[in-house]
């Protein structure tokens, strides 16, 4: 029983030591999307940077027909286009209170400065 006990212990203490790290470089980097490698921020556009993100995260409720009790579709540019602005201020401001969209979580930063990079730059005019 102690062999066994001491090799689970051991076992344990190497996984432990062993899925460590004091590394900062050895940490995984996610580039951001905003800018190119020469520092430069890239252009947004609708059809590369802010569909993808309408339709992983709106188009379960804002299809066409909407569902759920969605008051619009997101679909077209024009859809997206015409509602940006209010797109940007629901899903900055959101939290997970009730009402929250999207309703499964706040969707991440990157994708929300993505949006306000496209509004910005008067693409979404």
């Amino acid at each position: 029983m102690k062999n066994t006990f001491s090799s689970i212990f051991f076992g344990c203490l190497l996984l432990v030591l062993g899925c460590t790290n004091d590394s900062e470089s050895d940490l995984l980097v996610i580039e951001d999307p905003i800018d190119d490698d020469d520092g430069v921020e890239a252009s947004v556009t609708f059809t590369e940077d802010i569909q993808p993100i309408i339709t992983n995260n709106c188009l379960g409720c804002h299809s066409s027909p909407p569902r759920n009790g969605a008051p619009f579709a997101l679909v077209t540019f024009e859809q997206v286009r015409s509602r940006s602005s209010a797109v940007l201020r629901t899903v900055s401001a959101q939290t997970g209170e009730p009402g929250a969209m999207p309703p499964s979580g706040r969707i991440p930063q990157v994708a929300i400065d993505l949006i306000a990079q496209w509004i910005d730059e008067g693409r979404a005019e």
